[in-house]
């Protein structure tokens, strides 16, 4: 049969500037499905992207399907907080492996370039309509593995994070650790 299995780990906090942080997460899919242009991949994407490839499946499916649900946006969302965190990334694995189970939602390329290649939302809209000189095969095949070299990887969890600059972030790093 064709296995489909996709993880969503490893929470870092992006600083933008001094005020501005987001989180974004890893996102590793393994393989034999013979839709995928890679059977490893793994690229890192935020909250707000997640969001954008649910919009473009909406417009996409033309409602022929029941779009899986994304977790809730929650303005009192807190990069310190490692319960809200560890909900989010259990329900963007969820909605990620309720869409691959759906041939329709998977034959849109942005699904593809979503979980397989490094590219911006306007670069993967771009890619998907044609207007790119690179194909969606060539985005994905450019796209970097990131460190994820085998399952034993994933299930051990990621390199240590690089060293964290406030309490909130030590206190994240070591609720992630204790996960696992």
């Amino acid at each position: 049969g064709q296995d489909i299995s996709v993880w969503v780990r490893d929470p870092r906090i992006q600083n933008t500037d001094f005020w501005h942080a987001y989180i974004d997460y890893e996102i590793c899919l393994l393989t034999n499905s013979l839709c995928f242009t890679k059977k490893i991949s793994c690229t890192r994407r935020r909250f707000s992207e997640f969001v954008w490839l649910r919009q473009r499946l909406q417009v996409h499916s033309l409602l022929m399907t029941k779009l899986p649900e994304m977790p809730p946006k929650n303005p009192f969302f807190s990069l310190n907080n490692a319960r809200q965190i560890t909900e989010r990334m259990a329900g963007l694995q969820r909605f990620l492996e309720q869409v691959l189970q759906s041939p329709l939602l998977l034959s849109d390329s942005c699904v593809h370039l979503f979980l397989q290649s490094p590219l911006s939302m306007a670069k993967m809209e771009a890619c998907a309509a044609g207007r790119t000189r690179f194909s969606v095969a060539q985005a994905i095949q450019s796209g970097g593995l990131g460190r994820f070299h085998s399952t034993e990887d994933l299930n051990k969890g990621s390199d240590p994070p690089p060293p964290p600059q406030t309490p909130g972030v030590q206190f994240l790093n070591r609720a992630i650790q204790t996960e696992h």
